[in-house]
Formats: C-alpha cells, structure tokens, sequence
C-alpha cells in the first residue's frame, strides 16, 4: 500500500485522505476505490497489460476467485492504516519460528516475488527456506495444480514436522 498502491507517494495519499475524511464528514459521499477493473475484458479493451493487474483481474473478477463480499474495493478514507502498515517491521527479531516461503518466480508490479525475498533475507529464523516455483506467477499459486504441487511438495512435510 505504500508503494505502487499510494503511487509511491504515501505523503500526497495521506493528504488526499485527509481531504475525503473532511469532505465526507462534511456531508459528502464516500470515495470507493476500485483495486481491479470490472473484467478481464475490461482490462484488455483499456490496455492494463501489466502481469500482475491483468492475472489479479482474471482471478478476483471471474469465477476462478470471485467471492460475495470479496474485497477488490477500499473506502479510501480508511486507508490511512494501510498506507504506513509495513508487514516486515521488527521481521529481525519476531520471526524466529521456522518459515518456508513460496514464491512464482515471475516478478511484477506488485511485489509478492521481492516480498518474499525480502522477509526471507530479514527473518531472525535459523530454520527457513526460500523455495521458487519455476515459470509460474504469484496468481498461479492461488490455483494452479501445477505450481501448488510445488508449493505442496516442500509445505506438507514442513508442517508434518512442525506442527
């Protein structure tokens, strides 16, 4: 969120935020944010090619993902949290369990792939692995039967022995 999702400039998005909250306690409708075009059709007529926003799309707007009460919208005035949310603070020190970590080894615009290189640099785990999925995408391993097999492959015997 505090990157590509406030426009890699979270003062400006913390500014417009600040500017809805205003409004909507003035009276005004509140803003809702589309994360996702309406369709994969949608996506390809007003040209979002890129990998992650067109697999996303495919995924959360079709049958493949789609869900009553999914979540590919935000009120934007309750983003602030979000924005200045950072998932590895204090990753050094806190995450100290074993970890096994998956990722498709595609990487896009949103981050999953240097996510996950990422947390795995900094977790304080003496027991952790990195394991990539070859040729497949962070959206191929929501359903995928191919890359969850690898992901099953090296988590099945990871939890046997841990949990």
């Amino acid at each position: 969120m505090h990157e590509a999702f406030s426009g890699y400039d979270p003062i400006a998005t913390f500014d417009a935020i600040a500017e809805q909250r205003m409004a909507e306690a003035s009276g005004a409708e509140p803003r809702i944010n589309q994360y996702l075009l309406a369709d994969p059709e949608a996506a390809k007529e007003q040209g979002a090619t890129e990998l992650d926003l067109s697999e996303a799309t495919d995924y959360y707007r079709t049958d493949r993902g789609q869900k009553p009460g999914g979540h590919t919208e935000v009120l934007f005035s309750r983003r602030a949290r979000s924005v200045g949310w950072d998932a590895f603070h204090r990753a050094e020190v806190l995450l100290a369990r074993p970890l096994r970590i998956i990722v498709g080894d595609k990487p896009r615009a949103f981050g999953a792939y240097r996510d996950g290189l990422e947390i795995y640099r900094r977790a304080a785990s003496k027991d952790k692995e990195l394991v990539f999925a070859g040729g497949f995408s962070y959206y191929d391993l929501y359903d995928q039967p191919e890359p969850v097999r690898v992901a099953l492959d090296r988590l099945i015997p990871f939890y046997k022995k841990h949990l």
